[in-house]
């Protein structure tokens, strides 16, 4: 039985301020919509994946006011090669036209400003729930915390064990971390399961890592899981684990 209940997400298009009719009403319309759908997943603390949706949707109207060769520098691997040519020719059309420039300058600025809002509800909760998680090593820390596992517990003696393994990427020539994760179990504290038992557990049962990298992370309070707390509690991991090797 489907859930009356339940809004599905419906996403702009990644040029959607530049398809189509370029009219300022319009595209309006259609900005709002989409981020009153955006609001409605944050008023209920859930924040991926819509927070980097509209951030990523920010980003572009940023860089195609401030950068015309936005196009390749923001969708190398989004858009192929004929949809790249196609999206220029579009562009190089608009250019030729003053009144259409300015129809679409309006637009962008009105969007930008518009999705700032909403970005900085979105940011307000991510940094709430950041500000109180609690990072925790259990036991001793190996020379090797690139792979592991961490234990996710919020507001209740039950806690989520994950493994971990962090990898390395460049963009931009930049180097960035990220984090693949693996929901191993779920195990319930008390006096005879703490922490350590849990760990200890693990590497008897998974000799694949005989002296894994454990953390606890911790929160007093419940939020959703899927679409909040483990996107947050994984990024605070990484930054934890790279402030520590700095």
């Amino acid at each position: 039985m489907v859930d009356q209940n339940k809004h599905t997400m419906k996403s702009l298009s990644e040029t959607w301020f530049a398809e189509g009719y370029i009219d300022f009403e319009l595209k309006k319309y259609t900005l709002l919509a989409y981020l009153q759908q955006v609001n409605k997943y944050f008023n209920e603390n859930k924040l991926y994946p819509q927070l980097a949706d509209v951030i990523f949707h920010y980003n572009n109207l940023v860089a195609f006011r401030e950068n015309k060769k936005f196009l390749q520098e923001h969708f190398p691997k989004k858009l192929t090669g004929i949809q790249m040519e196609k999206l220029q020719f579009l562009y190089e059309q608009m250019i030729g036209d003053n009144d259409l420039m300015k129809e679409l300058e309006e637009i962008i600025n009105y969007s930008t400003s518009t999705i700032k809002r909403t970005i900085r509800s979105g940011t307000e909760i991510y940094e709430f729930i950041e500000d109180k998680l609690i990072i925790t090593p259990i036991g001793l820390v190996p020379l090797d915390t690139n792979e592991g596992y961490f234990f996710l517990s919020s507001g209740r003696k039950n806690t989520r064990v994950y493994y971990y393994r962090l990898s390395f990427f460049e963009k931009h020539d930049e180097k960035y971390r990220s984090i693949k994760t693996f929901h191993i179990a779920n195990q319930r504290r008390g006096m005879s399961n703490t922490y350590e038992n849990i760990k200890a557990d693990l590497i008897r049962n998974r000799n694949e890592l005989p002296n894994p990298a454990v953390y606890s992370v911790e929160i007093n309070l419940s939020f959703p899981l899927n679409e909040t707390l483990l996107p947050i509690a994984k990024r605070s991991l990484v930054k934890y684990i790279s402030q520590l090797a700095a």
